[in-house]
């Protein structure tokens, strides 16, 4: 399965199966003889203020502390209930977690105390967004523009929830008028390539890519989404160059792995994708596709119990996978062995194969 990833605006601020702030203060006493007397006078303490805490929880959230962050904020706000960067902090901290419905709620109040101030409406659309509130999403983000006409992370969000609506055209007119307002804003070149390969537009994608790179030529998603095109066009090589430099650039980056294994089997450089798709396991030990793929190449090679102990290992990381009890089905008829190969099909196909080539080898040996 080939892989693609969107990105979103402001948070800085895949296609068929074998396809490719605790401040620390010192005091220090001194002493100007051996026989003077320190005298420790009264000092008076001064009370934390909502800001002090806000303060506070922006630290805690630049170093991950989230939940100390949200007991800060909360703080903050008990001591001034009208204070709408407590709730816009908070709710981006909660956002964060993954709470986006507490998320919303804060936005929303931090919007009733300050309508003016578009990025709390950029942020609400983030978690509407990932809420599946794609309406609301779009509503937000359109009045962040209302608010700051020039904000090219509304136009790109607004872009991301089109496409995954389905609306391309949309999603591209979006991208677009990002890239109107910042002619170097490489995140809309990326997503606008995605939208133009789900179109099958290959070269205006390859562009826009490209172009994504001159930007930022460590954007190793460029790479290998480019490759990802590149594969479809059966540029192979020139496909493995660019999941190469999106390796090179992230030698963690599991799917450039899994992507380049793919167009090594397909120049039939079977130990080649092997090594890929092993690689692509060590980053991520729960990735059943790697195996079975992996699994496929190794029945390619007769290495009939490595395409075994592969496809097993994918069942037991994803029981429900049907390429997985496929591919096993036809280990076991290359091992002539056609009573297994059937058992093993069955189960491809209550799993969802809808594969043709299953049907035929159920109907003749089944």
């Amino acid at each position: 399965m080939k892989k693609r990833t969107a990105f979103i605006g402001a948070l800085l601020s895949l296609v068929s199966f074998f396809q490719p702030l605790i401040i620390k203060t010192s005091v220090v006493f001194s002493t100007f003889s051996l026989l003077s007397l320190i005298i420790l006078m009264p000092q008076k303490a001064e009370a934390i203020t909502a800001m002090d805490y806000v303060k506070s929880g922006r630290f805690r959230f630049g170093v991950n502390d989230y939940s100390g962050a949200i007991l800060d904020f909360t703080k903050a706000i008990e001591i001034d209930p009208n204070y709408a960067d407590a709730y816009r902090f908070r709710g981006f901290t909660r956002y964060k977690l993954g709470d986006y419905y507490l998320a919303i709620l804060d936005f929303t109040k931090a919007i009733e105390i300050d309508p003016n101030y578009a990025d709390t409406y950029l942020k609400r659309g983030l978690a509407k967004k990932d809420a599946k509130d794609y309406s609301g999403a779009i509503s937000d983000y359109t009045k962040a523009i209302e608010i700051d006409p020039n904000l090219k992370d509304a136009y790109n969000n607004i872009g991301r929830v089109k496409h995954i609506l389905g609306d391309y055209s949309g999603a591209i007119s979006d991208y677009a008028k990002a890239i109107e307002i910042d002619p170097n804003y490489g995140i809309a070149y990326y997503n606008r390539g995605i939208v133009k390969d789900d179109l099958k537009d290959y070269s205006g994608a390859i562009s826009d890519y490209t172009k994504a790179i001159e930007i930022n030529p460590k954007d190793a998603n460029s790479y290998a989404n480019r490759g990802i095109v590149k594969d479809d066009l059966k540029d192979y090589s020139g496909a493995i160059s660019d999941y190469t430099k999106a390796i090179e650039i992230d030698p963690n980056y599991g799917i450039a792995y899994y992507n380049r294994a793919i167009a090594k089997r397909k120049i039939k450089d079977y130990s080649g994708a092997i090594s890929d798709y092993t690689k692509a396991i060590e980053i991520n030990p729960k990735d059943a596709n790697s195996y079975v793929n992996r699994g496929l190449v190794k029945l390619l090679l007769k290495d009939y119990s490595g395409a075994i102990s592969d496809s097993t290992k994918a069942i037991e990381i994803n029981p429900k996978l049907h390429q997985a009890y496929f591919l096993k089905g036809n280990v076991y008829e290359k091992k002539s062995n056609l009573k297994d190969a059937c058992n093993y099909w069955q189960m491809a196909s209550i799993f969802g194969s809808n594969s043709k080539n299953l049907a035929n080898k159920m109907k003749e040996s089944c």
